[in-house]
């Protein structure tokens, strides 16, 4: 496998702890931590589409909530 190329969300700024996604030659989406480079998670452009849709309708917006709010 050729060196991945991984990029990170331009809303993430200069935080260390951050998730990066990169394309595979196999055509996989691989998806790491900053802080955690050798776990890498694996997936489809297909299972990865579903998942930007769904953050897209705000189906995970309770995921990143503060705690310190009432949202």
């Amino acid at each position: 496998m050729s060196a991945l190329n991984w990029q990170k969300s331009s809303f993430s700024g200069e935080a260390n702890g951050c998730v990066h996604i990169a394309a595979a030659d196999d055509g996989s989406i691989k998806l790491h931590e900053s802080d955690a480079p050798d776990v890498i998670v694996t997936t489809t452009p297909e299972k990865l589409r579903a998942f930007i849709l769904g953050v897209k309708a705000g189906e995970f917006d309770h995921f990143a909530d503060d705690p310190g709010t009432d949202a």
